[in-house]
């Protein structure tokens, strides 16, 4: 029952942090610190992932009639509209891919460690505030997604290969970068959230080959738990954020980040010092 527990608590957090551009490692880190499933690493490593594969779920719950062409109420436009859509997420998605499928687990191994997440929690949260200080005055050029051109969604894509480096947060990466070209705030969450069907279903599906499903019937039942909770949780924080933005912009998630980084940081000195 306390393993359920942790895995709803768990999965409460990374369905907040996986769409707000705050970074879902470093809160993960901290979390790992106060809380640990008494779990293998392996079933760490598909836990993390099945938390990650139900906020990607939520996505395709929200904006299903957006992302999904192959519907007799669409008319043939409409369709095609939709279909360009996709190819814009898979071009965007192409350099992050590439480098995730090559240099992933070096990436991993030399950049896996807090004080990484807390100098990329500070460093992007003052580029949030230097951003909208900069774009302050300045009117979009892409006010919606069906505006994005291959070019500019390639260039959003080159932003989120940052997010290969923890602490970035993915969201924040390619949001940041979208606004930076000239795109809506809105349109840009929008965008991101579609980025991150194919990043992220391909990140599950690799880690699913790779560990298989010989787990227990508790560890499935925390598993499933996690999955759910990061779905419902994803599902409330992605509204949250569209609702926000179109009345605010994102400096407050840079002061957020910047105060996280220093406590991850502080909290690491310390407990290193010991």
């Amino acid at each position: 029952m306390i393993e359920i527990l942790k895995a709803v608590l768990l999965g409460i957090v990374q369905g907040i942090t996986e769409w707000l551009p705050i970074s879902s490692t470093g809160h993960m880190i901290l979390l790992d610190e106060v809380i640990k499933l008494r779990m293998s690493e392996a079933f760490m490593e598909m836990f993390l992932v099945l938390v990650q594969l139900g906020s990607i779920l939520a996505v395709v719950f929200l904006y299903w009639n957006k992302l999904w062409p192959f519907t007799s109420q669409k008319g043939a436009f409409v369709k095609k509209v939709t279909m360009e859509l996709w190819f814009k997420i898979l071009t965007a998605s192409v350099p992050a891919g590439i480098i995730g499928v090559v240099f992933g687990d070096k990436i991993d191994a030399v950049f896996y460690n807090p004080w990484t997440v807390a100098a990329t929690l500070i460093l992007y949260g003052i580029l949030f505030l230097v951003i909208e200080n900069r774009n302050k005055n300045r009117k979009p050029k892409i006010r919606s997604t069906a505006e994005i051109t291959y070019k500019t969604a390639f260039i959003i894509g080159m932003f989120q290969m940052l997010a290969l480096i923890p602490g970035t947060s993915r969201s924040g990466a390619t949001i940041v970068g979208a606004i930076l070209i000239g795109t809506q705030r809105t349109a840009a969450a929008e965008f991101s959230f579609y980025m991150a069907v194919p990043a992220m279903f391909g990140a599950s599906l690799a880690k699913l080959v790779k560990f298989g499903f010989n787990f227990t019937g508790p560890e499935i039942a925390v598993l499933l738990t996690g999955m759910l909770v990061s779905f419902a949780v994803s599902v409330l924080a992605i509204k949250f954020l569209i609702g926000y933005i179109k009345k605010n912009d994102f400096k407050a998630f840079g002061w957020y980040r910047i105060a996280l980084g220093a406590l991850v940081l502080i909290y690491f000195v310390i407990t290193k010092t010991r």
